[in-house]
This record gives structure tokens, C-alpha cells and sequence, in this order.
């Protein structure tokens, strides 16, 4: 009985044609596959099948004639192909839902009235601290208030982070300037990530320049500057980021490192909005400040009496009141500035970056790069290490131009000698990069290989102190 029904079940699947078969398969196959009736989407959908298929065999083939060697170089899209503008657009929808969760002015308002609407008040300080429980009913409220983009501030790791009394308590300041911190710092990422053309998580000197540009109108002190400056101060502030970011001249800077820099802090503290808050000294002594820019713009005009744009040895030697020695100037010329074009002598000229180079490594002798920048000028021979000779010979025209001052007579060797008690290298024989770094005390030692005034700093520098110490007696 079953046995008769599967035969029979069999003999009419036996007599059931192949789908293949059929001619009307094989026609809608065809018509189909020549793409002819199909609207516009199903078009592109084919053609977009068609794209990544050749693409998937390119790649095994390259695979296969490739063995076992792992590709470690990919080529960067061309401009105005499909892969190009996916990435840009992955990238625009990735930084605009970053930029979404970021809280803004009015958000950091209401946390810090949140704040100090439940904080307790120290009897004995008088400053404005919470607990764990306060802070997570703050947290609670601010959720309430501003949504759900602030919880991520008031985690337990977070409360951790900050010094507590013997109460367990923290104060409320530093936490709200955490947040304010931490803010500003996204939001900078964020905005150089989008002039980062490549979107290699680097910039180049132009990406750097347009990113300042964008600064400017936000900053309080810089709001009044001539449009007819304005590029010329882009392209002095940038060079800063790029001295100490880029320390190797490979063009770029690391986006991460330029985040954590002291440099952005630097241009971030031109935000006072007090002209009374911030005094001529201190403009002066931040590079990013208006009036800093335009002392180094004025001080290479100064320079330049040729007026050719470079400056010559001889007219470099007019900085600052020509109290630097000729030999530093002479290796200054050897290790920093590019020979022209006509390979002569007399073509060397220092260009107005080398010259940014050339300030900031002077006004920065105590940092790593401002003194790996001199190092190289007073390693004479290239050997990596100064030895007894070398300090005798760079301090020789310090000495000379110290005698034609009307100073005292004083004793090479023995300002060698206090020399390495400053320095005390690994080698008793010589002195490393790595020594001037470790003794702390390297920028008061190259001042005093190249500068007469920087040597007259350290001779005097007790009665130096002393005269610093009586305004603050008699205030």
C-alpha cells in the first residue's frame, strides 16, 4: 500500500521538467540578466554587484600572487571615487553623532546650578563639596534636566579621580571644570578631525592653520585683529604646534598629541575676556597672543635691512641686541637653515619659518625640543656628546664678548668646571642630550654657551632673586 503510493509519488516528480529547462526560465534569466526593463534602483543594485565582484576577485587574485606576505599598505582612495566619498560621509555621520552627545553652554549652566543646589558647604573651608551620595542624586538631577549624554561624567571611577577629605567628600570646582575640560577637549578633536582631509589622525600645516582661523572669533583677545593680519598670525601660531608635535619635520601633526600639548592650553587661555585679568607681561610671554605675533613679525623686519624676506648671518646676528655669540649663530646656519637653490655660499639664508624655529627654541631652552634644537648647534663635531673642548671653545667668544662689556676677568676653566658640577653626566668625559635633560638645569647651560646675557643671568642670578623677592616683601 505505501510502497505502490511512493512509486507513484516518484514516477510524477520523474516527469516534472527542471526549472533550467523551461524556456520561459531561460528567457526571464536572460532578459533579466541583461538588465533590460528593470527601473533605475534595480539597475544600480546590479551594477553595484557587479562593482564588488570584480572587486572581491581582484583582491584574491592579488592574494594569490601575493603567498603569504600580509598587505601592510592600503592606497588612499582618489578624490571623487565611490570609496572616497563613503569614507567622508561614515566620517560626517560618525563626528555629528559625536558632536550630539557633547554637552553644551547652556548644559554646563545647568550642571553647575545642579551642583551647587545639593552640595554641602565646609565649616572650616568654606568651599562647596559632596559626597558618593550626593553625587549620584546630583547625577540623577542633571539626568532629569539636561538627558541622558551627562550620566557618563558621574561614574564611580570618575568620583575616584579627585582628592577627598576626611569625610569621603570632594569639591565641587574641580569635578565641574573636569567636565568643562574634558568638553572642550572633544569638541577640539572633533573639529580638527574634520579638516583632517586624509583622515589619517594627522595635520598638515594648512589643516592646523584653518583650525586657528576658526578659533579666533571664539577667543575674547583675539576678536579685534586686522583681517590683514589674521594669516600671518594663523601661520605663526600653527608653527608652535608644529615645533613641539612635530619634532622630526615630517610635515604632520598627531592630532592626540597636539589634544595633549601644553600649546592648545596656551591658546585656549586667550578665552579671558578681562582685558584687566591679563597683564602686558603675560601677553607678551603667550606666544599665541596678538601682541607676541606681532613682536615676531616686527622683530624680523627689524632683522631684514636687506629687506629680501631671509636674513643673512650677519643680520641675524642683531638679535637680541647682538648678544650672541658668532659660533652659535655659525651652527645655527650649519644645522637649521636649508642651502638655496644656487648651492652657493652666499645663498644660505635663514626663511621666516627657520626663523620661528629659531625664537622658539631660545624662548624655549628648559623644554625638550628647545634644547634638542641648541644641542645640535653646540655639538660641533656631530659626535652626539660635548667633551671639555667643545665648552672651551663655544665659551670663548662668550668670554670675549663679556671682557668687551667691561666685566671682570674670570677663568675659562673654572666656568667649565662649575659646568659639569651642573650638569654631573653619566660620562665624566662628556655631555649628552640625555644629561642636559636629566640635570634640569639645561637651558641655564646652553644660555650660557651662546649668550653673554644669559651667562650675566646665572653669574648674577642671586642678586637676581633677591631683587624679585623685595616687591613681594614691600606689597
Amino acid at each position: 500500500m505505501y510502497s505502490g503510493s511512493s512509486d507513484g509519488e516518484a514516477s510524477t516528480q520523474k516527469k516534472i521538467p527542471a526549472a533550467s529547462s523551461m524556456l520561459w526560465v531561460r528567457n526571464l534569466r536572460r532578459y533579466i540578466g541583461s538588465g533590460a526593463g528593470l527601473g533605475s534602483e534595480s539597475l544600480m543594485e546590479l551594477e553595484t554587484k557587479r562593482i564588488l565582484l570584480d572587486i572581491f576577485k581582484d583582491k584574491q587574485q592579488k592574494s594569490a600572487e601575493a603567498g603569504t606576505i600580509p598587505s601592510f599598505y592600503k592606497k588612499k582612495p582618489e578624490e571623487g571615487s565611490i570609496s572616497h566619498r563613503v569614507q567622508r560621509l561614515a566620517k560626517y555621520r560618525f563626528l555629528k553623532k559625536q558632536s550630539d552627545l557633547l554637552l553644551n553652554a547652556d548644559d554646563l549652566d545647568a550642571m553647575w546650578v545642579c551642583l551647587r543646589e545639593n552640595c554641602v558647604i565646609d565649616d572650616a573651608t568654606g568651599a562647596e563639596k559632596m559626597n558618593y551620595e550626593d553625587f549620584c542624586h546630583i547625577a540623577s538631577v542633571c539626568t532629569e534636566q539636561i538627558g541622558p549624554k551627562c550620566r557618563r561624567f558621574f561614574s564611580p571611577s570618575n568620583f575616584m579621580k579627585f582628592e577627598k577629605d576626611e569625610s569621603g567628600r570632594i569639591a565641587i570646582l574641580p569635578f565641574y571644570l573636569y567636565v568643562m575640560r574634558t568638553v572642550s577637549l572633544t569638541q577640539a578633536r572633533i573639529d580638527m578631525s574634520e579638516l583632517d582631509e586624509d583622515s589619517d589622525g594627522f595635520l598638515q600645516p594648512h589643516e592646523m592653520e584653518s583650525y586657528i582661523r576658526g578659533l579666533i572669533p571664539n577667543l575674547a583677545q583675539l576678536r579685534d585683529m586686522p583681517a590683514a593680519f589674521v594669516q600671518m598670525y594663523c601661520r605663526i601660531a600653527a608653527h608652535k604646534f608644529f615645533f613641539f608635535c612635530d619634532p622630526h619635520k615630517r610635515g604632520k601633526a598627531c592630532i592626540k598629541k597636539v589634544l595633549l600639548s601644553n600649546c592648545l592650553q596656551e591658546l585656549m587661555e586667550l578665552h579671558q575676556e578681562s582685558e584687566e585679568e591679563v597683564t602686558d607681561t603675560e601677553q607678551a610671554e603667550n606666544w599665541f597672543s596678538l601682541t607676541s605675533a606681532q613682536r615676531i613679525c616686527d622683530m624680523f623686519l627689524a632683522l631684514d635691512k636687506d629687506m629680501n624676506g631671509t636674513l643673512s648671518k650677519q643680520e641675524l646676528r642683531d638679535y637680541a641686541d647682538g648678544t650672541l655669540t658668532d659660533i652659535f649663530i655659525e651652527r645655527v646656519f650649519d644645522e637649521h637653515v636649508r642651502r638655496g637653490k644656487s648651492g652657493g655660499g652666499n645663498a644660505r639664508e635663514m626663511d621666516f619659518e627657520s626663523f620661528l624655529d629659531f625664537v622658539l627654541a631660545l624662548e624655549n631652552k628648559d623644554t625638550p625640543e628647545g634644547l634638542t634644537y641648541l644641542f645640535r648647534c653646540l655639538d660641533l663635531h656631530g659626535r652626539g656628546f660635548l667633551t671639555t673642548s667643545d665648552i672651551h671653545t663655544l665659551f670663548r667668544d662668550v668670554h670675549q664678548k663679556w671682557i668687551e662689556g667691561g666685566n671682570y676677568e674670570l677663568c675659562i676653566e673654572d666656568v667649565r668646571d662649575e659646568i659639569w658640577d651642573m650638569v654631573k653626566p653619566g660620562d665624566p668625559l662628556a655631555i649628552s642630550l640625555a644629561d642636559l635633560l636629566a640635570c634640569k638645569q639645561g637651558g641655564t647651560v646652553a644660555s650660557m654657551l651662546i649668550d653673554v646675557r644669559g651667562f650675566w643671568a646665572h653669574d648674577n642670578r642671586e642678586n637676581l632673586l633677591q631683587e624679585e623677592e623685595e616687591p613681594e616683601e614691600e606689597q
